[in-house]
């Protein structure tokens, strides 16, 4: 894998880039749409990496990802709710 800014060039293949992903997203407990900025690829194939492919190459991992993708889609209404009243305080400041 080289780096290059934030686009990384896997030249495993899918099986290779699946547990890399996976590994981010464990080590960081990060969100698809993070992931998906980091190895700047989209947030689709981050998603099918992790929700199909990966089960197939590590079902370790995939358990443990599978968690925090979970944890993450019950939170994420409540980040929403957090981005817009941020939005709106800083409107209000600006004012």
């Amino acid at each position: 894998m080289f780096e290059h800014s934030t686009c990384f060039v896997f030249n495993g293949g899918n099986r290779e880039r699946c547990e890399i992903i996976a590994d981010h997203i464990i080590k960081n407990r990060c969100t698809v749409r993070s992931a998906a900025n980091h190895f700047g690829i989209s947030k689709s194939t981050i998603h099918k990496d992790i929700t199909k492919n990966l089960k197939n190459v590590n079902l370790g991992k995939f358990n443990e990802v599978k968690e925090i993708i979970e944890i993450n889609k019950s939170e994420r209404h409540i980040r929403g709710g957090l981005a817009t009243k941020i939005k709106y305080q800083k409107l209000r400041k600006t004012k």
